[in-house]
């Protein structure tokens, strides 16, 4: 029986992908700050951003609850925010520290925590990254890093040689979400490249949520998943 983990289940991306797992057969606990409309599917409701909070968590039962009798346990790390933007000295501090712990802190230690829970099961940790992990951008410092830390965490994970384990850090491609509303809405003092998301939206470039988690779904379901630790669901 296949078991899969969503973080920020709730909207955009994480929410397509949960629906669609689960239009697969496959049984899905979503993790968020709030909770969803979708029936049928375990709903945690945890600010993955709170340090604290997610370590209480994690040091309780439900995820080994939850993992138990799976034969394949799927980790889907989407939950992240590309606040703060702009130069270092429009950055709030607080705003990077929460940036790093739900963007970093909080999907390497789910991977670990997931790895742990579910010792029998053939286990696949999927980060959704960026292409901000690859190439930087003005105004994004925290994100870049905060997603290329994530390539850099999979390619890691290969190298430690489990077989049971396998991972891969994805970018998705240019999605419909909140977030790239939140990209056009941001002064151009802050992120010069503003335009160039005005233009892939008002250009009909930008994937739909429920078509990206289709495609996404298939490759974390193929056979090959994690064969490239560092990949892009564009190639």
């Amino acid at each position: 029986m296949k078991k899969a983990i969503v973080t920020g289940y709730t909207r955009g991306l994480g929410a397509a992908v949960a629906a669609e797992l689960q239009a697969r057969g496959i049984a899905v606990l979503g993790l968020a700050r709030g909770r969803s409309s979708l029936a049928g599917i375990e709903q945690i409701e945890l600010d993955m951003a709170d340090p604290a909070a997610l370590q209480a968590w994690l040091a309780g039962d439900a995820l080994r609850d939850f993992l138990q009798n799976a034969g394949d346990a799927l980790l889907v790390n989407n939950a992240g925010v590309v606040t703060p933007v702009g130069p270092l000295a429009a950055q709030d501090p607080a705003e990077v520290l929460r940036a790093v712990a739900l963007n970093v802190g909080a999907p390497l230690a789910l991977a670990a925590a997931f790895v742990r829970a579910a010792p029998k099961a053939q286990r696949r940790i999927l980060h959704v990254s960026s292409g901000a992990a690859r190439n930087a951008y003005p105004g994004w410092a925290v994100y870049c890093a905060t997603k290329a830390a994530l390539d850099q965490h999979a390619r890691a994970v290969l190298l430690d040689g489990d077989t049971g384990v396998r991972a891969c850090s994805l970018a998705p491609g240019v999605i419909d979400t909140d977030m790239q509303a939140a990209i056009r809405a941001t002064p151009d003092a802050d992120f010069p490249m503003r335009e160039r998301f005005v233009a892939l939206k008002e250009g009909g470039a930008l994937d739909s949520p429920e078509a990206c988690a289709s495609k996404l779904v298939d490759y974390l379901l193929a056979p090959g998943f994690g064969s490239e630790p560092v990949d892009d669901l564009r190639s």
